[in-house]
């Protein structure tokens, strides 16, 4: 069976938590889109770990985890986050790399500095990891893919013809220090010797899992509103961070994917530019951002404080719309615990209108929230485990939540552990 975990909203939601418990029942657990742009935090017996390339199945000895085709794949990253699992305890994981993953050049990461860097006050708030420029050459046909490391001859020419452009780029828009084709070659050779152990024929392989029935789980990284067709254009990555692109970025087949589990959190959160119609400021988001997530709410990527807003139904409800979700994991509920009231946005005002469904950025970026107040619960709820031993307005709060989503809540998230949870 195939399940995909996938994020409502703007990234930031929990998936690394969800996917680690999810995964104790799985066989395979792959990521499908992204790189190491983003990180997925999780707590559990080993320590505090924030992966950014490995799927969150790594400390399952019983799971295979597979970086899919569709990933951006940083060789150096992956091998560095493999030898800092291992070092802290955690037994190697099995790892398999896909030989039609595209390779994150060492060129990506400084076009993505220079291009914000030019851009100036315009620039996406990049995390600077190379993604753009990435996907930028996949689509231009000038990337490489992992086979390509070791095709000696043929990977020579290629270098030298790719940084024919990149050089003249380089001279003449960002006025940078040219790109070296031998230096290059010798990088991707050394690339290829650190990926070769792990690599296969993904489309072999997922054909037989498949066939074999095994439990298949799709990691996807960021959220709904961060996909370059339906989220906050052009404030968004450069993969489709839907579930439906699972079928692309790891090759499984369409209709073989039963169950989309979409996690939601509790409150909003976002890292980078763009609009965000429930965004808070001052010392209400101060102390939001201080208490959220286990240690604050920063980027487990850059270290950048995230922006806070309250929940925002009309920005979640299309999140969910979107990934097709059939059942929601509700996070970082326990958060909230502090406060007397929480508003939460349930419809924006766009010129004197009051909307319901999400609009595209021109709309967006000229909303107000309409909030709607509900009554806090005041307590702490960490440590429990079963659903009706919350505080009544704590469960009001998600059964309004579930409400406006349309789709049901069966997971909530009550802790930053692998055991704080509540199953519904």
């Amino acid at each position: 069976m195939v399940k995909a975990i996938v994020g409502a909203n703007w990234g930031d939601e929990g998936k690394g938590k969800i996917t680690d418990m999810l995964a104790a029942d799985s066989d395979i657990v792959i990521r499908f889109q992204g790189g190491a742009n983003a990180g997925h935090t999780i707590i559990n017996e080993y320590g505090k770990f924030a992966l950014h390339l490995l799927p969150s199945g790594s400390f399952n000895q019983n799971v295979t985890n597979m970086i899919g085709n569709g990933v951006a794949l940083d060789i150096p990253e992956l091998c560095k986050e493999i030898d800092e699992v291992v070092s802290r305890g955690v037994p190697k994981p099995n790892i398999v790399v896909s030989e039609r993953c595209q390779v994150l050049m060492p060129y990506h990461k400084l076009f993505d500095q220079y291009e914000e860097e030019r851009l100036s006050d315009r620039q996406f708030g990049s995390t600077k990891s190379g993604i753009a420029p990435f996907f930028s050459d996949k689509f231009s046909k000038i990337g490489f893919q992992v086979w390509e490391l070791f095709e000696e001859e043929a990977l020579k020419e290629k270098i030298k013809n790719v940084l024919e452009v990149k050089n003249l780029m380089l001279e003449h828009i960002y006025h940078k220090p040219l790109l070296n084709a031998d230096e290059l070659y010798i990088t991707l050779k050394e690339y290829g010797k650190m990926i070769k152990p792990y690599v296969i024929d993904s489309v072999a392989f997922i054909h037989e899992a498949v066939k074999n029935g095994k439990n298949i789980l799709l990691e996807g990284q960021l959220g709904s509103l961060k996909d370059p067709d339906f989220g906050i254009y052009p404030m968004t990555t450069s993969s489709s961070t839907l579930a439906g692109y699972g079928t692309v970025g790891a090759g499984i087949p369409p209709y073989e994917i039963k169950e989309i589990i979409t996690v939601v959190k509790a409150y909003s959160s976002a890292v980078g530019a763009g609009a965000f119609v429930s965004e808070i400021f001052g010392d209400e988001a101060d102390e939001l951002r201080k208490r959220g997530g286990d240690g604050g709410e920063f980027g487990a990527t850059t270290g950048r404080p995230r922006r806070m807003g309250w929940f925002d139904c009309v920005a979640s409800r299309y999140g969910c719309r979107v990934q097709g979700t059939t059942q929601v994991a509700f996070t970082v509920l326990d958060v909230l615990g502090y406060l007397d009231e929480i508003p939460v946005c349930v419809g924006y005002e766009v010129d004197g209108e009051v909307i319901r469904d999400f609009p595209t950025t021109n709309k967006l970026e000229k909303a107000k929230p309409v909030l709607k107040v509900l009554k806090g619960w005041k307590t702490d709820i960490r440590g429990i485990k079963k659903y009706e031993d919350l505080p009544e307005n704590c469960r009001k709060y998600i059964e309004f939540v579930e409400k406006e989503l349309e789709v049901p809540i069966t997971i909530v998230s009550n802790g930053p552990a692998r055991e704080d949870i509540i199953l519904r």
